[in-house]
């Protein structure tokens, strides 16, 4: 059985189940063999969860043979960021504070994956509580396009297990692009859905009001197929959506900028272009106010955070990670009356991308102005809010945006393509991106270390 399968689509794998070509155990098997093969030069996996993973193919298997068909996603290999309650399972959310916390329940998206037959293989590494920083105990997750580069952050372990072909899809949190970017960097689908529209009930939160939970896979297509059990609807399918017609803003402020690389540019540029030519019209857009959203994630991730991490801070500070202590603390010390601005302008702004979004039906840019650096930049300097300017501004308005891969480097290190909608329109994001992928099939590449 060749490793190829680990890349082919989730519905492929799917009707080979159903034929009887291909079964849960074995396909389990050999992600688990290569996770046990390309793990040690990723560091994608804090725990493999293998003895429950190959039980839960065995059920998937003897279910799918009696005719119980609980969804595209049955017995199809998944993982877990490492901040989503699993029970019985260690949950550590990437320190040294909850290295041997095992929860006694699952998360609200753990039980929907079991109910549509995944079969989760384990939970994958992430920067410190999701805040922008490795705690030394874990060690970053690496690049499989290479390995001397980050994966990003935080839900770096997700995507690079994905692009190494460690499971199908996996779950991650964003908060002010922490699913889209390491999916950029590391080629693949990473899609932050409707604020709300998926539950984050016993998942570790780093901001309330920011956070979102979302699926990373290879394809727009495998994304939307765990987004939908994530939302409590394993059945639905993502289809391409028809370009003809379909009006594209090209947010003007963000393609450009003094930190974009050349190379993304006109790989974004390219890819604007491949859109025209499939038939959509594309307009330049501007959204006012917009410049003043670097400034604005800060003010309410801080003293968010540092309301959540109030005991542990004052009880065992010398336990986190010494930037992600730095960081807390600083939660501590914003002024009410900035935070409070500062949500005024989030309603502004959400409002400003509402009227927008009358005249286009999806909003297009670069997902990171750079492909994956060699670290991850603080989330406090101005690296950190260059990095985030493009997916941030999506958080704070809750709109559901998708990052796909769009093109290479001079050095084969792959581009992200955001693609952002209207409140509730996340099955038509993702369908705008599976329709770009159908057009550029050529993109869906397996990274160096895979192959």
């Amino acid at each position: 059985m060749s490793e190829s399968i680990l890349f082919a689509p989730i519905q492929e794998i799917a009707a080979a189940y159903r034929n009887g070509t291909l079964s849960p155990v074995e396909v389990t098997g050999l992600a688990l063999a290569q996770i046990e093969r390309l793990n040690p030069n990723l560091n994608a996996f804090i725990t493999v969860t293998a003895d429950r993973a190959l039980a839960a193919a065995h059920r998937a298997q003897e279910e799918i043979r009696a005719g119980v068909d609980r969804g595209l996603l049955h017995g199809i290999p998944v993982a877990l960021k490492d901040l989503v309650d699993t029970a019985g399972i260690r949950t550590t959310c990437g320190s040294r504070i909850l290295a041997s916390h095992v929860p006694n329940r699952d998360a609200v998206i753990v039980q929907r994956l079991n109910e549509a037959g995944a079969v989760i293989v384990g939970k994958t590494n992430l920067l410190e509580f999701a805040y922008g920083i490795v705690h030394p105990d874990f060690g970053p997750t690496w690049n499989p396009w290479d390995t001397t580069r980050t994966a990003g952050g935080s839900s770096g372990g997700s995507a690079a297990a994905v692009a190494a072909g460690l499971c199908y899809a996996a779950v991650g949190t964003d908060t002010g692009g922490s699913i889209r970017i390491p999916a950029a960097y590391c080629g693949v689908a990473g899609f932050k859905p409707t604020y709300n529209r998926v539950s984050l009930a016993g998942v570790f939160p780093l901001s309330w009001s920011l956070d979102h939970a979302g699926p990373i896979a290879r394809t727009s297509a495998d994304a939307g197929l765990l987004f939908d059990a994530l939302a409590g609807t394993p059945y639905a399918r993502v289809t391409a959506a028809e370009l003809q017609g379909l009006r594209l803003g090209v947010l003007t402020a963000h393609r450009g900028g003094a930190e974009m690389e050349a190379p993304v540019i006109a790989a974004f540029d390219a890819a604007c272009q491949e859109l025209e030519r499939a038939g959509a019209k594309l307009v330049d857009i501007t959204i006012p106010d917009l410049e003043i959203a670097d400034g604005a994630l800060m003010p309410i991730i801080g003293p968010e955070a540092a309301a959540i991490h109030r005991r542990w801070i004052r009880e065992q500070p010398e336990a986190y990670a010494a930037h992600t202590r730095l960081q807390i603390e600083l939660g501590f010390v914003v002024p009410a009356l900035t935070h409070i601005r500062v949500q005024q302008y989030r309603r502004r702004l959400t409002g400003h991308f509402l009227r927008a979004l009358e005249d286009v039906d999806a909003i297009l840019s670069p997902t990171a102005p750079w492909v994956a650096p060699h670290e991850d930049p603080a989330v406090t300097g101005e690296e950190g809010a260059s990095e985030a300017r493009r997916t941030g501004p999506y958080n704070l308005t809750g709109l559901p945006a998708l990052t796909i891969n769009c093109g290479f480097d001079g050095a084969g290190l792959p581009i992200g393509l955001q693609i952002a909608g209207r409140p509730g329109d996340d099955h038509r994001v993702l369908g705008i991106g599976a329709a770009f992928e159908r057009a550029r099939p050529d993109l869906l590449r397996q990274p160096p270390l895979a192959r």
